[in-house]
């Protein structure tokens, strides 16, 4: 069973969501109003995934809030209205596995929270758009041999083959990526995906502008 902990400084949102989780077959072991409560209760009794509001009226930041549950051992998900794209960028960058609109309906909550449970992450297309376009886009910071992966990758290469073409481990090379990925996590620019690598390679100049449909999944 999936163990759920919902923090929300509204009691009625909180009432709802675990209403959804335990018609889903989620148990709610937590349902606080600030990442303090929960923490200090999380130690005795873990959960896989915190259903997080973006802002909390204690004052707590975004990021702490996120790294201090991602330090139990959970998955994090933003449950919020989630109207300020600064925001949702600095949840992105500090790890969270997706943002759901409060507005969303009880089976996009559900979902979601099945998704992150099974280790993925939300597709959450219309923030990578909102984050892209915003004025305060921010550039990552690649080594020469990540930039080659990256380029090659993107390109639609498999990773046994970017390893071959380059004449490292596919270990390494999987390690690289993994790098890349987790630069663009760290400015807000997530690319889970290979069609989101390859956005973020056109992007940067990496690679002129190709056809998305041209490149295979991960």
């Amino acid at each position: 069973m999936v163990r759920v902990a919902i923090i929300d400084d509204h009691e009625s949102v909180r009432l709802g969501v675990s209403a959804v989780c335990a018609i889903a077959g989620y148990e709610v072991v937590h349902s606080v109003s600030t990442v303090d409560a929960f923490v200090a209760r999380a130690a005795e009794r873990p959960v896989d995934i915190v259903v997080l509001d973006l802002s909390l009226e204690d004052g707590s930041s975004i990021t702490d809030n996120v790294q201090r549950s991602h330090a139990t051992g959970a998955a994090v998900l933003i449950h919020s209205i989630a109207d300020r794209v600064a925001s949702v960028r600095e949840a992105f960058a500090a790890g969270v596995a997706g943002v759901i609109p409060k507005a969303s309906p009880t089976e996009v909550i559900v979902d979601a929270i099945a998704t992150v449970a099974a280790g993925g992450v939300l597709n959450n297309l219309e923030w990578a758009s909102a984050i892209d376009a915003d004025s305060e886009f921010a550039t990552v910071q690649l080594g020469r041999r990540e930039r080659d992966v990256l380029h090659l990758y993107a390109s639609g290469l498999p990773l046994k083959q970017v390893a071959l073409e380059l004449g490292i481990a596919v270990s390494t090379a999987k390690e690289h990526l993994g790098r890349i990925r987790s630069k663009y996590v760290e400015v807000g620019r997530p690319a889970p995906t290979k069609v989101d690598l390859l956005r973020r390679a056109v992007e940067d100049g990496i690679l002129p502008e190709l056809n998305p449909g041209q490149v295979d999944g991960d």
